[in-house]
């Protein structure tokens, strides 16, 4: 090894889809795929969301160009292995598609990641998903164009490389990610987000907040040891890009999410919220995220008889953005000695005036438990059913997330994980 490729880390990459944001860009999407030479897309959606009409309204916009779009509403909040092999399974039997087009939240981007991905691709779903839980495989020939439209404020998946599923026979979230998953646009419309629930928007505010800083104090790119080329990975620690996003996200989430929790008419608030996603999303999908994300996938998956206010089905969930919210505090508590400037300037971000007169160690999670209880977070892991006796099979779920846990600005032990989630069964 020459001295230009030994010791650590000099390089990091950034990537991003094409951005079209704006009240009104939702009924352009039909040029754009124009523009990709599309001529039949399947518009993927969740019956919520179709409910709004907002699908069928831009499928409709899209016709006009005279491509044909056929809308698919059979997208499951918080897909799973089964709900997103349904979904391939409609989008193989109905023919070849030039482009596909998510409308909704992270279920529905992801599932169209998903779809995409088998639709260009041969094999199995399970095949894809990152080990240890599935094969991690790499697509092997080109996805089509993907247009996401976020209709949930949170998500960040119109920007990343990956997308997540619940495992159901091992009780465990995981994910895809490769390069060839992110979207080739992201159209962000404001106006699209107004009809989420005040709890919707709450946990998909905790979702940006919790992606921003995450990637903020992530370990950075230049301690991780030096890469080959053909070796890089899409989350390559913090670095400058990332940092600016974030911090500029966390500037918008200090006023504008317990504005929007208020009132989901407030269009000013609305408009920032989708900005702060966006930012966020441009941030996390390059630096990457840590222990709160990882600590999420299991507390979703795992979950036995929760069932949240404002999200539709009889079904026990976890929102994502809730989930990683209930370890944060605990977990940037662990994090703070790896970098305390960066953890203290989070918290001066999202409350500028908020001064905080002990351990400067817990002044972040001080900040977020101010946030959390203001928007109606509930209070820690206990609320949505877990008990210390739960904390062995959570830490089992969490290390299985290596691809996030190698992000952490600190190494965590299962011990340390352990710790993490035994202070977060109640927080305040």
């Amino acid at each position: 090894m020459t001295s230009a490729t030994a010791g650590r880390e000099t390089v990091f990459t950034y990537g991003a889809p094409a951005l079209k944001y704006g009240t009104g860009s939702s009924d352009e999407i039909g040029y754009d795929l124009t523009q990709y030479g599309a001529r039949r897309v399947l518009v993927l959606t969740d019956a919520g969301v179709a409910a709004t009409g907002w699908p069928q309204r831009i499928a409709e916009g899209i016709e006009t160009y005279g491509i044909e779009a056929v809308v698919f509403d059979g997208v499951h909040v918080e897909p799973t292995d089964v709900s997103m092999r349904k979904a391939v399974d409609f989008a193989r039997g109905q023919g070849e598609w030039d482009a596909f087009v998510a409308v909704g939240g992270g279920s529905a981007i992801d599932t169209a990641k998903a779809v995409n991905l088998l639709t260009s691709n041969d094999g199995d779903l399970m095949d894809y998903v990152n080990a240890p839980v599935g094969g991690g495989r790499a697509p092997s020939a080109p996805l089509k164009p993907l247009v996401a439209v976020p209709t949930t404020t949170g998500t960040g998946s119109e920007s990343t490389t990956v997308c997540v599923l619940d495992v159901l026979s091992l009780r465990v979230k995981s994910g895809i990610s490769h390069l060839r998953m992110r979207p080739s646009l992201a159209v962000v419309d404001p106006r699209l987000t107004v009809s989420q629930p005040p709890e919707v928007t709450a946990a998909s505010g905790m979702d940006i907040l919790c992606h921003a800083a995450e990637s903020y104090t992530a370990k950075p790119y230049t301690e991780f040891d030096r890469k080959r080329p053909e070796d890089r990975v899409p989350y390559c620690g913090s670095n400058p890009l990332a940092d600016m996003f974030a911090e500029q996200s966390l500037r918008l989430l200090s006023w504008a999410l317990p504005a929007a929790v208020r009132d989901g008419s407030d269009m000013k608030a609305r408009e920032a919220m989708a900005l702060a996603a966006t930012f966020a999303g441009l941030g996390f999908g390059n630096a990457g995220v840590h222990i709160p994300h990882a600590n999420a996938y299991p507390i979703a998956g795992q979950v036995r008889d929760f069932h949240p206010s404002g999200y539709p089905g009889d079904e026990a969930m976890v929102p994502h953005g809730m989930a990683v919210s209930l370890t944060a505090p605990a977990a940037f508590r662990f994090t703070f000695d790896a970098a305390p400037e960066r953890h203290i300037r989070v918290a001066r971000l999202l409350a500028p005036d908020y001064e905080w007169p002990g351990d400067l160690r817990d002044h972040l999670p001080a900040v977020l438990g101010q946030i959390m209880r203001e928007i109606g977070i509930p209070n820690g892991i206990g609320a949505v059913g877990y008990t210390e006796s739960d904390v062995d099979s959570l830490v089992s779920g969490t290390v299985k997330q290596q691809r996030l846990l190698a992000t952490a600005p600190r190494e965590a032990s299962e011990a340390d994980l352990a710790v993490i989630l035994r202070e977060s069964v109640t927080l305040w």
